[in-house]
């Protein structure tokens, strides 16, 4: 069994389009959700969302990817080459291969999605509409199906290996982070490019969520999104992508690369509990919890932090916290939802979440839950870092995802050690 290190990290984001900014963005308590600027949303109730600024897909990923490809894979594709770079693998400009991966046929994809190319669906159904299915282009089917997002990234890097995506609704890129981890760990990669990536911000994205009455009505975007605050009233819609270069420690000392930090449990489970809502009692998230724990062969109290999914939805929080007191007692270990930063980029929000966690570890402190005012009875069983007690250097640090169907998923990251 190989073990399994994070050697680069690539994000777009609505707190910026790059890791250093994303992650000072949230080490700061920065607040990425704003107004909505794409569209007018006036009609749904919704003003406010997490919506990436600033992006220029022509310079970002091409004009031929710009012109060809859903914003989803664009993202994805920018946060991959970013990864790549910071990881050292990205090969100089002009070279045969876009990497410097020595075997591609061990060089795979696995990243989430949850809606696929919401954007293309949408164009092409008001095109079929206006103008009949004649004029509805050729390429709305692999820009809008969701596995395209990982064929995308393969395809511009030359991946050979494994290439999939999975799709668990919210869970989705903290399940393709596992499963890459595992077939790393078996031998079966030497390198992984996973995450996720998502944008469903646009009218149909905005209506759907507002119709299933999921999302806050509230205008303040300091104050849209309040995870395990008493007056929580939804979450915040958000679009992005982050992506993490992982390999086996052989294989990076043998190139010799810098070392974020180590990946060594995995843990997934289902709720069989309703559609949309968790369990309340958090039975099936305490077992993913658990799952993950004894992969990483870890006691719960080795646990430093947990990087809570925390939507502000009440059913969501409510149930996170109980799974969180189940497992590691009452008011123990030091648990936040950055959430209340970034809204919650759905398939991707694990993506992002895990650059959090490994942000956390290289930094030596904790990100803040943003707009607490006063926590919710159902969820004072759990310890929310503040500005006070954000100051901790973690060891072992847990991401955790839930998603509509009752997707439940855990990874855990360590902190990186130098060795002789």
């Amino acid at each position: 069994m190989s073990r399994v290190v994070i050697t680069g990290l690539g994000a777009v984001t609505p707190l910026g389009n790059d890791t250093e900014t994303f992650l000072n963005g949230i080490f700061n308590e920065e607040i990425g959700i704003k107004p909505i600027t794409k569209f007018d949303a006036s009609e749904t109730g919704i003003t406010v969302a997490g919506q990436v600024d600033g992006f220029d897909p022509a310079q970002r990923v091409g004009k031929r990817n710009a012109r060809k490809l859903d914003l989803f894979s664009q993202y994805a594709i920018d946060a991959a080459d970013q990864a790549l770079e910071n990881a050292g693998l990205k090969a100089p400009e002009g070279s045969e291969n876009p990497t410097t991966v020595k075997d591609p046929n061990r060089f795979g994809v696995i990243l989430g999605n949850g809606i696929g190319g919401l954007t293309t669906i949408q164009e092409q159904v008001i095109k079929m509409h206006d103008k009949g299915p004649q004029r509805v282009s050729p390429l709305f089917v692999p820009e809008s199906i969701p596995n395209m997002v990982a064929g995308n990234v393969s395809l511009r890097f030359g991946a050979k290996g494994v290439n999939y995506t999975i799709v668990t609704a919210c869970a989705s890129a903290t399940n393709a982070i596992g499963e890459a981890f595992w077939r790393v760990q078996s031998g079966k990669a030497d390198v992984m490019l996973t995450g996720g990536s998502e944008a469903t911000v646009n009218e149909i994205g905005i209506a759907g969520f507002a119709a299933l009455t999921a999302l806050s009505t509230e205008t303040d975007p300091k104050k849209a999104s309040k995870p395990f605050d008493k007056n929580r009233h939804g979450f915040v819609l958000g679009e992005g992508s982050g992506i993490l270069v992982i390999e086996s420690l052989e294989h990076a000392q043998a190139r010799g690369a810098h070392i974020l930090a180590e990946l060594v449990g995995y843990g997934s489970s289902s709720d069989a509990y309703h559609m949309t809502s968790p369990s309340p009692d958090g039975e099936g998230a305490a077992r993913a919890i658990k799952d993950a724990l004894q992969d990483a062969d870890l006691q719960p109290q080795q646990i430093s932090y947990i990087n809570a999914h925390g939507t502000a939805t009440g059913a969501n929080d409510s149930g996170e916290a109980h799974a969180i007191a189940t497992v590691f007692g009452e008011n123990t270990v030091a648990v936040s939802s950055t959430k209340g930063m970034t809204g919650h980029l759905l398939g991707a929000a694990g993506a992002i979440e895990a650059l959090v966690s490994v942000g956390s570890l290289v930094r030596g402190e904790l990100p803040v839950n943003v707009g607490i005012d006063e926590p919710d009875e159902d969820t004072k069983v759990v310890n929310l870092v503040s500005a006070a007690t954000k100051n901790q250097a973690p060891e072992y640090v847990m991401s955790a995802n839930y998603g509509f169907g009752g997707h439940n998923a855990v990874v855990v990251f360590k902190n990186w050690h130098e060795e002789a």
